[in-house]
């Protein structure tokens, strides 16, 4: 490693925010490196810079191509501390303690995370594990006074806990009573949103950020309910502004029943393309009704999306599927996957740059293509046969497009 590049790390490990010529010198060296040290790095700069949408998308692929190690779920979880997602940084502090169990960092933190949600008992239980396995620790110590110098209520009642079910059916019942239009769909809820617009909640962190009892849950659902039903999707910006935040998704036929309003037109391969919005949180479809509003029209907003996408494409990397879980392969296996991991990556197969990425590393040719997974999309040779038939066999998620596809110079197909 450079003594540039060296001295640019000491920077982001103490917290120092890199100008935009050392941030792209960073993601230079990142991008020809096969592990997650320097692109971490450039997250962990983003995250100094306050840039935590941005880093968030980095640090979820780091997390699914790197599932081991343990500097990746800090990284991620510091993120989402820093865009206030407690809940979901908790999740992943408890993914690193099976990984590494008593690590000290993570430890620190959910120590913090209890303290705001007035646990003082569990506080202290985190504080003094760390103390016991380095008396030395000088932010534990530091914590173990903070928690020394809070009153808490002697004799506070104790919560009886809520289960996920019955947070999920206490959700919906408050959504109906607010008559917010939703639907509940796996680990996600689809809200309509007050512009017209639908968002893609995620369920999972809204009940992780849930600390209380059954006595308060009524008041905090009612309150979720009433902020999503009032949620905006930012769409007031002039039509340049929005423009920039176009991206294409491709949907299957009859998705335009969950997606009610949104602008859509008819795609390849039977396929339908919908149009979103850039968001870390949140997954926003672009209404029809905000064509007018904004002086745009079908067209502009197409071609906008996908040339924002164009200047967007991913890394193919050699994956395997591993008893029907795809995971990152060290070496050549046959397999692809364009994995940006933002929701994406299907449409980017119909890019001309991400064309030409997959020609380097996969070869000219007819491509079998697996879209069952938002997350990625899956290729392979069309003339290896073994991996065509794992293709078929590894099926798709729920929220994923079913069946395979074929993609050649003219464009996708359906098999």
């Amino acid at each position: 490693m450079s003594a540039n590049l060296e001295s640019l790390r000491r920077k982001v490990e103490a917290g120092e925010a890199l100008s935009d010529a050392e941030l792209t010198a960073l993601r230079e060296a990142a991008s020809g490196s096969a592990g997650p040290t320097l692109w971490l790095a450039v997250a962990h700069a983003l995250v100094n810079a306050e840039a935590e949408r941005e880093a968030l998308p980095l640090l979820e692929r780091l997390r699914r191509d790197f599932p081991k190690d343990l500097q990746v779920r800090l990284g991620l979880a510091r993120a989402l501390l820093g865009l206030e997602r407690h809940g979901d940084a908790e999740e992943v502090l408890r993914e690193a303690l099976v990984l590494n169990p008593g690590d000290p960092e993570a430890v620190k933190v959910l120590a913090v995370l209890a303290l705001r949600r007035g646990e003082k008992g569990r506080a202290e239980q985190y504080v003094k594990d760390v103390l016991e396995r380095d008396p030395f620790d000088a932010e534990a110590r530091l914590l173990r006074e903070e928690l020394e110098a809070v009153e808490m209520p002697a004799h506070a009642p104790a919560e009886e806990q809520v289960l996920r079910p019955e947070f999920n059916a206490a959700l919906a019942a408050a959504l109906r009573r607010a008559g917010v239009k939703f639907r509940l769909q796996g680990r996600d809820v689809l809200v309509k949103l007050a512009g017209g617009e639908v968002a893609r909640v995620n369920v999972g962190s809204l009940y992780g950020a849930y600390r209380g009892g059954k006595s308060g849950l009524a008041a905090h659902v009612e309150k979720l309910a009433a902020e999503l039903g009032g949620m905006s999707a930012g769409l007031g910006d002039d039509a340049v502004a929005l423009e920039h935040k176009l991206r294409p998704v491709l949907r299957p036929v009859g998705f335009e029943s969950q997606a009610v309003g949104a602008l859509h037109r008819a795609g390849p391969a039977g396929l339908e393309v919908f149009y979103v919005l850039e968001d870390a949180q949140y997954v926003r479809y672009l209404p029809e009704s905000v064509l007018g509003a904004n002086g745009l029209t079908v067209e502009a907003v197409d071609g906008a999306a996908w040339r924002n996408l164009e200047a967007q494409s991913a890394p193919v990397r050699p994956v395997v599927v591993d008893r029907g879980v795809v995971r990152l392969a060290e070496t050549f296996s046959g397999l692809w996957a364009v994995a940006e991991g933002d929701g994406h990556d299907g449409a980017r197969l119909l890019t001309a740059e991400q064309r030409k990425r997959l020609a380097l590393q996969v070869g000219e040719g007819p491509l079998r293509v697996n879209l069952g997974w938002r997350e990625f999309a899956l290729v392979c040779r069309e003339s290896d046969a073994a991996e065509c038939e794992a293709l078929a066999r590894l099926g798709h998620a729920p929220d994923g497009i079913p069946g395979l596809f074929r993609l050649t110079s003219e464009g996708l197909s359906r098999l």
